[in-house]
């Protein structure tokens, strides 16, 4: 989905400059570690990062496109609801990591994003 098209069929949504819209993946409830353990969601843990898929990118984003997981600080972030569901909107820079099958191709060989 390209930023002008619409979102999840419904409101036309045009994203602006570097923004990135994402949907979080999961709940910020309790959570199982992998040996299964349940983790409450008042238990204090370390600073975490959080996973989310990108719905909507705007048009100066170079290194993210619709459908990619994105990696971001959830403390940074600006929270929007549209037709019933949570969207988190960051802007490229706030993205640590971009988790796509064409990442591994495209990477050989070309600088980082900010010089």
């Amino acid at each position: 989905m390209t930023a002008d098209q619409n979102l999840d069929s419904g409101l036309p949504i045009r994203l602006l400059h570097d923004r990135v819209l994402v949907r979080v993946e999961g709940s910020e409830g309790e959570r199982r570690s992998t040996a299964g353990i349940v983790i409450p969601a008042t238990a204090a843990v370390g600073k975490r990062l959080a996973w989310a898929t990108a719905v909507g990118v705007g048009p100066n984003v170079r290194a993210i496109v619709s459908g990619d997981r994105v990696l971001f600080d959830p403390d940074e972030r600006s929270e929007v609801e549209l037709h019933g569901r949570g969207y988190v909107l960051l802007r490229e820079r706030d993205v640590h990591a971009v988790a796509a099958e064409r990442v591994e191709t495209e990477s050989t060989g070309k600088t980082g994003l900010y010089l």
